[in-house]
C-alpha cells in the first residue's frame, strides 16, 4: 500500500523555509491580505487573516486577528496599559481575553502589523507560537495565593512555554530586526525540536493546582496536576490526550478528555514533556487534519501503548499518578486576601470583551486603575481578569472606579451569567456557523429569568456557546454546550461535570435561538423539583437520562404566565 500523501498545510510547511514563505515580500506589497499559503504562515506568527463576514457581497473587507503569548496570563499593570493603548490605535478599540488565558485584537490592517508586533516585543511579549502548529500558550492556575509551590507552578509555565519556542528566527527577520538566519544548515541546526514540518496540529499544555480544575485540565494535549504537600511541590500528575474540536457530520472526529500517564518529578518534567511531544510529532496524523491532534493518537493506540513509546524514549518508567483529592470548579472571582499582606479582585468579563460602551467603560476603568494603582492583572481560562498585588486600603477606591464606569462587581451578578462563556464566532471568524459572543448576553438574560422565577438564581450553572463545533469555549464539558449547528440554530449538549471529569451529550439538535431557553425550562423545574441533595443540573440530566428529560411536560414561558 502506497504512503498516503501529507496533507496541503504540511507541503506549505515543508516548502516555507522554517515559515518564512514569501510573508516578507508580500508584507511590502499594497494589497490589503495575504496569499492563502502564507495566511497559513502567519498562524505560526500568531496571527489569523480574517474579513468582515457582515459585510455582504463584494470585495472582502480583510483583517487580521493577532494573539499575544502570555504565559499563565500574567501581565505588569506596564504591559498591561501598553495593550490597551495598543488596541485603542490599531485593533477595534478592544481587547478579547481568550480561554487561554491571553489577549487577542482584532481588525488590525496589513500595514500595521509590523509597527503592532515590534511595540509588543518592547514590552517583553510576542506572537511567536500563539497560533500555528506548535505549543500553543502555557496556561497555569491564575490564583495568586500566596504559597511557595503556586509561584513554581508559575514560573514552569513560563519555563515550558521559553522551551518551545520556535528557534527558526522567521519571526524577528519579518516583523523585527530583520537579521537574516543562515539556512543552509540542517533541519536539527535550524529548528532542532519541531523540524521542518513542526508539529502535526496544535498542542495545548496546563497546569493546575491540586483540586483545582479552574483550566478545564482535562481538556488539554496535556495536563499538568501540581502534587503538593505543606507547600512543597513534590511533581506533577501527567494526563494525555484531551482534546474538544469535532465536527456535527464526521461521527470519527469527538471531544475527548485525558488520560492519566504517570507521575514526573520537577526537575524532570522538561524532558518528559520533550519525549511526549516527540511522541506526537514523529507520529500523529499527517494525512488528515481533522485527525492530527494528539487525542486521535491515543484512541487510537491506548494509554498503554503511549506509555510504553515514551518511556522507551525517556530510557525509565513513569512513577503511577498520586491519589489526589477530588477536583472543584474555581472562577477565582470577588475579592481575595492574597496571604502575602495584597489582596486580588477577580472581574468577571462578559465573554472576554473589554470595551467601552455608553452604559459600561470597562476598558476606561481597567486603565485607570492599572494608572493610579500600578497592579499586576492575570487572565483566567473563564475569560476573566485577576487584578492582583493591591494593598488592602486599594478596595474601596477601586470599587469607586468601577461603579463610577458602570462596571458591576461580581456580587451584583448572577452564577449563570458569571459561569457562561462564548467564543468570539461571527462577524471574524472563518469557522463561524452562527453567532455566539453577540447573542450570549441575550440567552443569560432570559435563562437569568426563569432561574429566578425557579428559585434557581443562586445555582452555578455553567453555559457555553459557541459559533461551530470546534469547541473553543469548551462547551461540552459544560452543563449546559450550545453549539452552532446552522444559521441561528445549536445543537444543546448536557450533562457536563463542573470538575471537568465528564463530557456531555447532544440532547436536542437545530434548536433555534429564541427556543434554546424554553427548552430548558422544564428541564430546569423538574431539577428545582426533583435534584438530590449536593446535585448538580450537569449530574441530574444525566442521572434522569435524556429519555426522562423529554417526557417532562413544556411548561408555559415566563411571559406567558
Amino acid at each position: 500500500m502506497e504512503p498516503q500523501k501529507p496533507n496541503k498545510v504540511e507541503l506549505i510547511k515543508e516548502n516555507s523555509r522554517y515559515l518564512r514563505g514569501s510573508v516578507e515580500e508580500e508584507l511590502l506589497q499594497e494589497t490589503p491580505n495575504f496569499s492563502e499559503d502564507n495566511a497559513v504562515m502567519l498562524k505560526a506568527h500568531g496571527m489569523y487573516q480574517q474579513h468582515d463576514r457582515d459585510v455582504r457581497g463584494g470585495q472582502k473587507l480583510h483583517s487580521f486577528m493577532i494573539r499575544w503569548r502570555i504565559p499563565a496570563g500574567q501581565l505588569s499593570a506596564d504591559q498591561y496599559l501598553v495593550l490597551d493603548n495598543l488596541a485603542t490605535r490599531y485593533a477595534n478599540n478592544t481587547l478579547r481575553l481568550t480561554t487561554r488565558e491571553t489577549i487577542q485584537f482584532h481588525g488590525a490592517q496589513k500595514g500595521e502589523l509590523r509597527p503592532l508586533l515590534q511595540s509588543i516585543h518592547e514590552i517583553l511579549l510576542t506572537s511567536l507560537g500563539a497560533c500555528g502548529d506548535v505549543v500553543r500558550n502555557v496556561t497555569a492556575c491564575p490564583a495568586p495565593f500566596h504559597n511557595r509551590a503556586r509561584v513554581e507552578i508559575s514560573g514552569y509555565a513560563h519555563q515550558i512555554s521559553e522551551h518551545f519556542l520556535p528557534r527558526g528566527n522567521a519571526y524577528a527577520e519579518i516583523w523585527l530586526d530583520g537579521e537574516k538566519l543562515d539556512l543552509s544548515g540542517t533541519a536539527e541546526q535550524i529548528e532542532p525540536f519541531y523540524g521542518k514540518t513542526y508539529l502535526p496540529r496544535k498542542f495545548k499544555i496546563a497546569i493546575t493546582y491540586q483540586g483545582d480544575n479552574c483550566l478545564d485540565i482535562f481538556t488539554n494535549d496535556v495536563g499538568l496536576i501540581a502534587v503538593v504537600e505543606e507547600e512543597q511541590l513534590m511533581g506533577f500528575n501527567v494526563l494525555v490526550g484531551g482534546g474538544l474540536g469535532m465536527n456535527h457530520t464526521q461521527p470519527d472526529t469527538f471531544p475527548r478528555l485525558s488520560d492519566p500517564l504517570g507521575f514526573v518529578e520537577p526537575e524532570r518534567l522538561l524532558e518528559v514533556l520533550e519525549q511526549i511531544i516527540a511522541v506526537y510529532r514523529d507520529n500523529g496524523d499527517r494525512v488528515s487534519r481533522k485527525h492530527a491532534r494528539i487525542k486521535y493518537l491515543i484512541h487510537a493506540w491506548g494509554v498503554e501503548r503511549f506509555r510504553a513509546e515514551l518511556e522507551s524514549r525517556l530510557g525509565y518508567k513513569l512513577a503511577p499518578s498520586v491519589a489526589l483529592l477530588p477536583f472543584e470548579h474555581h472562577l477565582h472571582l470577588g475579592w481575595h486576601d492574597q496571604g502575602d499582606g495584597q489582596w486580588f479582585l477577580g472581574l468577571s468579563i462578559e465573554n472576554g470583551r473589554i470595551r467601552d460602551t455608553e452604559e459600561v467603560q470597562l476598558k476606561r476603568a481597567l486603565a485607570e486603575i492599572a494608572h493610579k494603582f500600578q497592579p499586576s492583572f492575570t487572565i483566567t481560562a473563564n475569560q476573566d481578569l485577576l487584578i492582583t498585588n493591591l494593598p488592602p486600603e486599594a478596595q474601596l477606591p477601586v470599587e469607586t472606579i468601577l461603579r463610577a464606569h458602570g462596571v458591576r462587581l461580581p456580587r451584583e451578578l448572577s452564577q449563570v451569567r458569571m459561569h457562561s462563556m462564548a467564543c468570539v464566532a461571527l462577524p471574524t471568524c472563518s469557522l463561524a456557523i452562527t453567532e455566539a459572543e453577540r447573542v450570549l448576553p441575550a440567552v443569560i438574560d432570559d435563562l437569568e429569568k426563569e432561574l429566578a422565577q425557579l428559585g434557581l438564581q443562586d445555582e452555578p450553572i455553567t453555559v457555553r456557546m459557541t459559533g461551530c463545533p470546534n469547541g473553543c469555549a469548551r462547551p461540552y464539558v459544560a452543563d449546559v454546550g450550545l453549539v452552532g449547528r446552522s444559521l441561528n440554530k445549536y445543537s444543546i449538549f448536557l450533562g457536563g461535570r463542573s470538575d471537568g471529569t465528564r463530557l456531555n451529550r447532544p440532547y436536542k439538535d437545530l434548536v433555534a435561538l429564541e427556543a434554546i431557553v424554553p427548552t430548558l425550562q422544564p428541564l430546569l423545574a423538574a431539577f428545582r423539583d426533583e435534584r438530590r441533595e449536593g446535585e448538580s443540573f450537569g449530574d441530574f440530566c444525566v442521572r434522569v437520562g435524556f429519555a426522562g428529560l423529554e417526557a417532562l411536560p413544556v411548561l408555559p414561558s415566563r411571559g406567558q404566565r
